[in-house]
């Protein structure tokens, strides 16, 4: 199996370094190219690709940098979306080649029309679609693309390892909390999330067994988050359950 690096970037970014025993790696949303060419110098490593979900600058701003150190890293990423330098476009179906594991690639539409997420190894790394206990905003997308997406993503093996490109764990509990107060995996999540941030640690990755328990958005045919957007929900269908649960975050 790869190892996964976490390096964290502006206030709440992660950008991930997978690398081999052979010391050659890969990044995921290299959104500021200088904290990546640290740990690139620190552990001696060679970048052979970057991997890229979608087109905002928080995730692609380091990329020129990158390319100017590495002109040989290969910039994989949604054909459909802006991406500078962009060497391998990709979309739904294809596959990516990382240090001997194979990746697939999942259109996942909702944050923005292009974004594409990678799954391989037991890993998915997933950008702003699914962050744990929570989802990404609806720039471009529609709320019947997001929740389709989250369902391809719902549809992987539970041992999933969920890589999210933010560390908003804290705030979407507090969320979660309110949409499902008798949720019990919920409060234990709360405490467990406390101690690791208490003590500066990341939060991530989750897996998706843990956020079939405790992620709202990807409960929403259970029948205590539809009783908790009743009021707010036009049926009581699951995809209306969402778009009234991603209502609701937005101005919480």
């Amino acid at each position: 199996m790869l190892t996964v690096k976490s390096i964290p970037a502006f206030n709440d970014n992660y950008i991930w370094l997978i690398h081999n025993k052979d010391n050659h790696c890969v990044v995921v949303d290299p959104g500021d190219a200088t904290p990546v060419l640290e740990t690139i110098d620190k552990f001696g490593f060679t970048l052979d690709a970057i991997l890229i979900t979608h087109h905002h600058h928080d995730h692609i701003g380091g990329i020129s940098e990158l390319k100017r150190r590495f002109p040989s890293t290969k910039v994989v990423g949604p054909v459909n979306e802006p991406i500078p330098g962009l060497t391998q476009p990709v979309e739904d179906g294809d596959q990516v080649d990382i240090f001997g594991e194979r990746f697939m690639v999942l259109s996942v539409p909702g944050h923005t029309l292009g974004h594409v997420a990678y799954v391989g190894d037991e890993k998915l790394f997933c950008g702003d679609t699914l962050f744990s206990a929570g989802c990404g905003r609806l720039f471009e997308g529609t709320p019947a693309q997001m929740f389709d997406s989250l369902q391809k993503i719902a549809s992987l093996p539970d041992e999933t390892e969920v890589f999210c490109a933010h560390e908003y764990t804290a705030s979407n509990l507090a969320f979660a909390l309110v949409a499902e107060q008798d949720n019990p995996h919920l409060q234990q999540y709360r405490d467990k999330v406390i101690r690791l941030r208490a003590n500066g640690k990341s939060t991530l990755p989750s897996t998706l067994s843990q956020e079939k328990r405790i992620n709202p958005f990807l409960r929403c045919d259970q029948p205590s988050i539809k009783r908790s957007v009743a009021d707010k929900a036009y049926d009581n269908s699951d995809l209306e359950t969402f778009a009234a649960l991603r209502r609701w975050k937005d101005k919480f």
